[in-house]
């Protein structure tokens, strides 16, 4: 044998496992760029477009739900109490 073969049966073709998903269902979110009033929850997790992950998300004002990647959302975080908080409060969380 030459050693050009066995270098071909020694190497492995390298594994691409899936990144996690850095977001949850039921965790609260919003869209980059987008207004931020606009609160959306994420109701499912989908494989990945290209390089990025992607989740099903729904606006509680809105009928339908959206597909968007996981690089165009940014985690909402929100207070306990968050009925007596502000929109700013809402949205960007206490800080």
């Amino acid at each position: 044998m030459t050693s050009t073969t066995l270098l071909g049966r020694a190497t492995r073709p390298a594994s691409h496992e899936a990144s996690p998903h850095l977001f949850r269902i039921g965790q609260v979110v919003r869209i980059k760029g987008g207004p931020p009033s606009e609160i959306y929850h994420i109701t499912g997790t989908l494989p990945s477009q290209g390089n990025s992950l992607q989740y099903r998300i729904r606006n509680d004002d809105e009928r339908h739900e959206r597909v968007t990647t996981q690089d165009s959302l940014v985690p909402v975080y929100m207070s306990p109490s968050s009925n007596d908080a502000t929109l700013m409060e809402r949205t960007f969380g206490h800080g």
